[in-house]
């Protein structure tokens, strides 16, 4: 009962770290990005990441433990940087003219190679992590799985539904003007 009450707490402990990591990536490019909204759209791809871990540990079947919550906490900045790089290019696009939907068509097609080679640098550098089998990796391997699990699915997930929930926030902000 000792055990589980400490890994309890040690869950608990990340979930608040989570939440402190949540509103300070919000914060910080709320600040960035002058807007409110535009962070909001690129936090979309957040909780996908989490799915990516999930169905990594699943199918590797590794336990969901501390050190792939540390992994997990680690996605939300790793993820952002990619949904980052696509919205920053759209509102580029945007701003030297283009219509709403070829700013977004534009911005994938120019932005596809650099989302994807910064996701496949870093997942390759988890690789190892992930299926090391010497003396420890029982203790990191999760980290990696759960890292590279989330990414593959993110970067997927943002490179499709980050421009549409950019699409209906602008059409929506164009109808209220």
């Amino acid at each position: 009962s000792g055990a589980i009450e400490d890994q309890m707490e040690s869950f608990m402990d990340l979930a608040f770290l989570l939440m402190v990591s949540l509103i300070l990536v919000y914060l910080v490019m709320a600040s960035q990005f002058e807007s409110l909204k535009m962070p909001l759209i690129i936090m979309f791809s957040i909780p996908f990441a989490f799915s990516g871990v999930a169905l990594a540990l699943f199918l590797t079947k590794t336990t969901l433990s501390v050190i792939s919550g540390i992994g997990a906490v680690m996605l939300i900045g790793i993820v952002v940087k990619n949904a980052i790089v696509l919205v920053d290019f759209i509102n580029l696009m945007r701003e030297r003219g283009n219509e709403l939907y070829q700013a977004i068509s534009l911005s994938g097609r120019s932005r596809l190679r650099p989302v994807i080679m910064t996701s496949a640098t870093t997942i390759l550098g988890m690789l190892p992590l992930a299926m090391s089998s010497g003396s420890g990796s029982e203790l990191w391997s999760p980290m990696g799985v759960a890292v590279i699990g989330g990414l593959v699915f993110s970067t997927l997930v943002t490179l499709v539904l980050v421009p549409v929930i950019y699409a209906v926030f602008a059409k929506r902000g164009e109808r209220n003007k």
